[in-house]
């Protein structure tokens, strides 16, 4: 075998070579954005946006102009937000309109189509990845979105393009309910711009906050990269924030490496947060539902100091006007109020004085040859502290007389007094009543898991849990208490049997966020009789700020029971509706514009 070195294994040789991979990468990876031209590409377009409902994606590496660039984010419509991506020049740019214009947070990834790996495990567990396919699934997008605290679209928007070739909407649905838990769209830049780069990006990735599967954003980006891969593009890019960890974790995961590209946004205020720098310390301190107050207040230029972060207190000014808040409570709220809703059977008594309909109850210690008699009446039984909240200390479906005596002496570690109720099947519906009219209805319903075949109901439980609470910033989480234990036996189960695959169990009886509890929208569809008594419990109680909690058998039907009512109801569990604006509103009616002013007075004289 020779010796002698080839022309290829020369020294220059190697040098040229290793010059050649340099260039190469500084052109597919350098800090410009992709070039222009290509072999057999044509001329790619100039100048290119696309409008994708909730803004525009500009493609900056179709502009030669800087000023351009900006007079096209300029443009941009209200409520909208538009982001401009492959920047070329980003600090010409943002020294031409420093004051309109930033350099966005994020993080441009790039999936290399030609080297991606299809998933190897077995296909997702409990749903299915299809196209956009109606108007219905283009409204539960917007469900989506606003629950993930994006920009919504109008429906039809998404409607109109449902056969567009340039831009599609992947959806995953829940192959038993048929709800729609997540979304994904794709851009096709061949199709945009003649892109000679043959690329196509990712946008709008969200699931539904509140979906128990899992899974479901890896699913929807891999059909995605899937359906690009399939139509000839050579990859695929997203832009995340920086500091969008699990959402960067999973994308690394999947294959996509971070390269230097750059987005440019223009300052609004639904990029406020992201050009603002990070908020103060004693803000980041506080939990959602006075934190969602705060961002309300701050936003309208009113005064907002955190006075104890912890017990989420701040004080909110404006003009001669100052007003300490607890989350929802406020100075508003009188002690007399408060001590009506303190004691749930107070509040029943009131409740019922003004007409509503309210469910037989007893005290514990009315002796238990009464209790019996009355269980044995009534059927199943509710026991409850007559004081306490987020659901501590209550049992439900209760049937024998020694389940009696364990939820007794489980609501006495909360308060001395315990009521016990007849138990009223149907739902549990929350209704948000500010200033004496509703704002906000929901649906809440009591934790659930769904078997996969090989974890038990334990391991479960706690996975949901994990969801649910970072799904709810540690607001919601499923205890693995007595309640807990006494649900599943009442299924039939233990915490160690290992339910088969789609198999759901119910794990708790209450309904409350604070358990692990998921809440749905229902105030376009409420029934009147139920808006009803919510208005009459909270002016039988004189509060202007409460959720008034019914048991019903739909939320399109009359029938119902008086619960509870809660002084301070969690505002930040009932978006999109707009609980923290009404809620500013009736502290501050001068901070509303002069046409709202004139709407609410006028809407008050016609009541």
């Amino acid at each position: 075998m020779s010796s002698e070195k080839g022309p290829k294994d020369q020294p220059e040789h190697r040098g040229r070579d290793a010059y050649s991979h340099r260039l190469k990468k500084m052109r597919t990876q350098g800090m410009k954005p992709p070039i222009k031209g290509g072999d057999n590409s044509g001329a790619m377009k100039q100048d290119v946006s696309i409008d994708c409902g909730w803004g525009r994606i500009v493609f900056g590496q179709t502009f030669s102009d800087a000023r351009l660039l900006i007079e096209t984010l300029r443009a941009e419509v209200p409520d909208h937000r538009d982001i401009a991506i492959y920047v070329r020049d980003p600090h010409v740019v943002l020294a031409n309109a420093p004051q309109e214009v930033f350099l966005d947070p994020s993080h441009t990834y790039r999936l290399d189509l030609s080297t991606y790996h299809a998933a190897s495990s077995k296909p997702p567990q409990g749903f299915f990845i299809r196209r956009l396919t109606s108007e219905i699934d283009a409204q539960a997008i917007n469900r989506i979105y606003a629950a993930r605290g994006m920009v919504v679209v109008r429906p039809d928007f998404f409607w109109r393009q449902r056969d567009a070739r340039s831009i599609v909407y992947f959806v995953a649905e829940d192959e038993h309910t048929g709800n729609i838990l997540g979304t994904v769209t794709g851009i096709d830049h061949g199709r945009v711009f003649n892109d000679p780069e043959k690329g196509a990006s990712l946008w709008c990735l969200a699931s539904d906050p509140q979906a128990r599967q899992r899974g479901i954003g890896e699913a929807l980006v891999r059909r995605l990269a899937e359906h690009f891969l399939a139509r000839g593009a050579s990859h695929l890019d997203l832009s995340v924030l920086h500091d969008n960890v699990p959402a960067i974790k999973l994308y690394e995961k999947l294959g996509f490496k971070r390269v230097p590209f750059f987005t440019v946004k223009r300052k609004n205020q639904i990029n406020e947060k992201l050009f603002t720098g990070p908020e103060q310390e004693d803000y980041e301190a506080l939990n959602p539902y006075a934190r969602l107050i705060v961002a309300e207040a701050r936003r309208r230029g009113i005064s907002a100091e955190v006075t104890d972060a912890k017990g989420g207190f701040f004080r909110l000014s404006y003009g001669g006007r100052s007003i300490h808040c607890r989350e929802s409570l406020t100075e508003l709220t009188t002690s007399v109020a408060m001590s009506i809703c303190d004691d749930k059977s107070v509040t029943r008594r009131f409740a019922e004085e003004a007409g509503v309909r309210v469910p037989r109850q007893m005290t514990a210690d009315a002796g238990e040859e009464a209790i019996a008699g009355f269980l044995e009446e009534a059927g199943p039984l509710v026991v409850k502290p007559a004081r306490g909240e987020q659901g501590r200390g209550i049992s439900v479906g209760v049937s024998t007389i020694e389940e009696v005596r364990e939820a007794i002496e489980a609501a006495r570690a909360y308060c001395d007094t315990v009521l016990i109720e007849e138990m009223v099947e149907g739902e549990d519906l929350r209704l948000i009543v500010i200033n004496y009219r509703l704002v906000a209805a929901a649906v809440r319903r009591p934790a659930h898991i769904i078997g996969d075949g090989r974890s038990s109901i334990e391991q479960l439980i706690s996975a949901q849990s994990a969801r649910r609470s970072a799904a709810t910033g540690g607001e919601s989480s499923i205890p693995l208490d007595a309640e807990t234990e006494r649900t599943v036996r009442s299924a039939g189960y233990t915490f160690a049997d290992v339910p088969k695959e789609g198999e759901e169990i119910r794990v708790r009886r209450t309904a409350n966020l604070h358990t692990g509890g998921t809440i749905h929208d229902v105030t376009d569809i409420v029934h009147p009789k139920l808006v009803d008594a919510a208005i009459s419990a909270a002016r039988a109680i004189n509060i202007p700020v409460v959720g008034i909690d019914l048991m019903i058998k739909s939320p399109q039907n009359p029938d119902y029971a008086f619960i509870e009512a809660n002084e301070r109801p969690g505002l930040a569990n009932h978006e999109p509706q707009p609980t923290a604006e009404r809620f500013v509103d009736l502290l501050f009616p001068l901070s509303m514009p002069a046409g709202a002013r004139a709407f609410t007075r006028e809407a008050q004289k016609n009541e």
